[in-house]
C-alpha cells in the first residue's frame, strides 16, 4: 500500500491516501470526529479505504490534529465547557465548510485528482461538515457518508449537563445544523449512506434512521452491531492499529463508494 501523503492545503492539514494505482483519481475529503480518531492522520488509519480507487484526501478540523493548541486538545475542551454550541461545533462546521474550496483548488494543484464531482466523509462533528457541504454549497458531490454524526445540532447539545439557554442568535445556529430540516435539499444532490454504531447514544442513533427516513430512496442507514461513539482508542490523535468495528465501518463505506465513484 502506498504511504500517506501529509501536507496543507489552503493552510488546512491533510492526510492523503492515494489510490492503489498511485495515479490520476476521483477524490473523496473527509473530515474527523472530536471523539477518537479526533486527527486527520488518526481518522486515515482507523478509515483508511484502501480498496477504494480514490484519492481520499482527510482534513484536519479546527483546532485539531496540527492546529491543536500547544500539541493538546485542551484549548477546545475548555470551549466546549465555555458553550458547545457557540464557541465550538458550529463555528468549526463553519469553519471547516468554508475552508473546503479553496483547500479543493490546492489539493487539486498539488495531487493527480479529477476535476470532477468529489465523495465526503464525516465522522460525529466532522459528519456534520459533510452534510452543510451537501445542503448549503454548490460543491458537486458524487456521493456522501456519515458515521455516527452530529446530525441535528440540538440533540448534541442536549446531551452536555444542564439546559442550554437558546437566544436568537444560538436559535439561528442551532437551526442551521439540523440536516433532518434539509433533507429535501440533500436529497436532490447526491446518494447518502448514513452509518450508526447500533450502541451509540440513542439520541444520535434516533437522529439517523429520521435522517435516512426524510432524505426517502436516496439515503441507506448501515446499522453497525456493537459500535458505540468512538472509532478508535484513546489519545485518538497519532495514528493506531485499526480496531475491528472500524473495519467493519470501513468495509462499508469502501462499498458504498466504490459503488458510486463517476
Amino acid at each position: 500500500m502506498n504511504s500517506p501523503i501529509t501536507g496543507t492545503a489552503a493552510g488546512v492539514p491533510f492526510t492523503a491516501l492515494p489510490p492503489a494505482t498511485g495515479g490520476p483519481a476521483p477524490l473523496i475529503v473527509t473530515w474527523h470526529m472530536l471523539d477518537a480518531p479526533r486527527s486527520d492522520a488518526a481518522f486515515a488509519a482507523a478509515l483508511p479505504m484502501h480498496d477504494v480507487p480514490a484519492w481520499r484526501v482527510h482534513l484536519a478540523m479546527p483546532m485539531c490534529g496540527a492546529r491543536m493548541v500547544d500539541g493538546s486538545m485542551d484549548a477546545g475542551l475548555a470551549l466546549l465547557r465555555e458553550d458547545p454550541l457557540m464557541s465550538v461545533f458550529h463555528p468549526f462546521v463553519q469553519q471547516a465548510s468554508e475552508e473546503l474550496p479553496a483547500a479543493l483548488d490546492s489539493i487539486r494543484a498539488q495531487l493527480p485528482v479529477d476535476d470532477g464531482p468529489i465523495g465526503v466523509l464525516g465522522g460525529s462533528l466532522g459528519g456534520a461538515v459533510a452534510l452543510r457541504i451537501l445542503a448549503d454549497t454548490a460543491i458537486p458531490v458524487f456521493a456522501a457518508a456519515v458515521v455516527n454524526s452530529a446530525i441535528r445540532i440540538r440533540t448534541v447539545v442536549d446531551m452536555f449537563p444542564g439546559e442550554y439557554s437558546y437566544d436568537a442568535e444560538s436559535a439561528r445556529a442551532a437551526d442551521d445544523l439540523d440536516f433532518i430540516a434539509k433533507a429535501g435539499t440533500i436529497a436532490e444532490r447526491a446518494p447518502l449512506l448514513v452509518v450508526s454504531g447500533e450502541l451509540d447514544d440513542p439520541p444520535l442513533r434516533a437522529d439517523a434512521v429520521s435522517l435516512v427516513d426524510a432524505v426517502g430512496e436516496r439515503a441507506e442507514l448501515l446499522s453497525v452491531p456493537g459500535l458505540a461513539h468512538p472509532l478508535a482508542d484513546e489519545p485518538g490523535i497519532e495514528p493506531a492499529p485499526q480496531l475491528p468495528l472500524a473495519h467493519e465501518v470501513d468495509a462499508g463505506l469502501t462499498a458504498w463508494f466504490r459503488r458510486h465513484l463517476p
